[in-house]
């Protein structure tokens, strides 16, 4: 396997078709971290046995998994090569959403869920590292916009398209149509050039594991307070199981020859601030997504189809933000797009808590603040994920991104579980302002640490 250089391929021999190949992976894999969350009633007419929580684990798994490989998957992928792990990463995701759509019964289906959400954290990292490292410096900012608009779209789009299609086709068409897509991004990867970085050597095996199962337990632990406590056995456990595994995982890779967590990048101030932004961020947006269905459906009786048209207009201006930011990043830094970003959320959310109607109110409120704070996420998606990848050097995209997405998970995660805390079975409206507040004052605290922020993209 051969080395790579640091330097990017000059503008005018870069693939033009690099930049979709990679928008269309973090595309599908952010798509399907959202698009099956009104699919549990479907789910529940085909396998009448399951018990809610039951079912409920084809998101957990997901989350989980795509949360706990994302660091070793950018690892690997700086190491063994970003077409290779792009490849592997998007076929494997193919193969299990098939699985996935013809899964006779519900433990396949979560088996294969789970099959996918690995899949989906190998794509994540390879995507990104297979753009930037074939994209010109100076054109890498621009770059990246366009990918974090792929996956802002994605994220923000899911519930209403899932709506659509639980709706009209069932929940097996969630599955189905990540096949054709993925098929022809395999196919497109084969026009690639097969390359690699560093000596090729795979990452600590015993620190990814440590590393997976850390992350994973902890991800899982604040996932499951949904249906247990904070307090719970269970829930401690695995919270201080993972911290265990994370803190091992660690110690291995400040003395590994090639370690699984590269620790070396958490001695950047600007990534740190990256991650903690990307942190904040994820908290915010996965809660605040998930409580505007929740609150159509049970406050103002819209359906489930409804319910995710409605919340489907945000994700056009979250693009448009998102795109435009990764243009005007390349001139001004980071900072703007992500304290800008924040505190467009910040300014969304204190509508919100302010004047949130009892009754349907579309045009004059639902409509304006979704598209007030999708450009928000548009904002933030772009400017964490330009801060960290571009506050290292080209050799690193892949484990900068992974690290930067869990961080991202891991505060989603956090946002689920705050809100299911915060919201009870049977909610009245000032529980949902409670976690509109929530997703405000993280969204504030993403807007202090982009104030931080300092970045600019290098120009060679």
């Amino acid at each position: 396997m051969t080395a790579e250089t640091t330097a990017a391929p000059p503008a005018a021999t870069a693939r033009r078709d690099v930049p979709w190949l990679a928008a269309g992976a973090t595309f599908l894999a952010m798509l399907d971290a959202t698009v099956v969350n009104l699919a549990v009633p479907d789910l529940r007419a085909d396998f009448p046995g399951a018990s809610l929580s039951g079912l409920t684990w084809m998101i957990t798994l997901y989350a989980v998994l795509f949360a706990a490989l994302l660091a070793p998957a950018g690892r690997l992928a700086d190491l063994v090569g970003r077409r290779v792990l792009y490849q592997w990463g998007v076929g494997l995701f193919t193969l299990a959403s098939l699985a996935c759509a013809i899964a006779p019964n519900l433990p396949v289906l979560l088996t294969t869920r789970a099959v996918q959400g690995a899949a989906a954290a190998a794509m994540i990292p390879a995507s990104l590292a297979l753009l930037l490292r074939d994209t010109p410096a100076e054109r890498r900012a621009s770059a990246i916009g366009l990918w974090s608009a792929a996956g802002a779209f994605a994220a923000a789009i899911g519930p209403g398209l899932g709506g659509v299609l639980v709706d009209q086709f069932g929940w097996r068409s969630l599955f189905i149509i990540n096949v054709p897509f993925g098929l022809a991004m395999v196919l497109g990867g084969l026009r690639l050039p097969r390359t690699g970085s560093g000596d090729g050597r795979l990452p600590d095996l015993v620190g990814t594991i440590l590393l997976g199962g850390g992350v994973g337990g902890i991800a899982l632990g604040v996932t499951q307070t949904q249906d247990w406590t904070w307090t719970d056995t269970r829930t401690l456990t695995l919270l201080i199981g993972g911290a265990v595994l994370v803190a091992v995982t660690l110690w291995r890779s400040a003395r590994h020859p090639v370690p699984a967590l590269e620790i070396s990048l958490w001695r950047s101030r600007q990534f740190a601030l990256a991650n903690a932004a990307s942190f904040l961020y994820g908290t915010a947006l996965y809660s605040w997504l998930l409580l505007g269905v929740l609150y159509l459906t049970a406050q103002w009786d819209y359906s489930i189809l409804k319910a995710g048209l409605a919340s489907t207009p945000g994700a056009f201006t979250a693009t448009a933000a998102a795109i435009v930011m990764g243009r005007l990043t390349g001139r001004i830094g980071v900072r703007p797009a992500v304290a800008g970003g924040a505190l467009i959320m910040v300014a969304s959310g204190v509508w919100a808590c302010a004047s949130l109607p009892a009754e349907p109110h579309f045009l004059t409120f639902w409509l304006p603040v979704g598209l007030l704070v999708g450009a928000g996420m548009g904002m933030l998606s772009t400017g964490t994920a330009s801060a960290a990848a571009l506050s290292v050097d080209p050799l690193r995209f892949a484990g900068a991104t992974g690290l930067n997405t869990t961080a991202r998970q891991l505060g989603g995660a956090l946002g689920i579980a705050a809100l299911a805390a915060l919201l009870p079975a049977q909610a009245v409206h000032d529980d949902y302002t409670a976690v509109y507040l929530f997703c405000t004052l993280a969204a504030g605290g993403a807007a202090l640490a982009g104030l931080l922020l300092t970045v600019r993209p290098s120009t060679s």
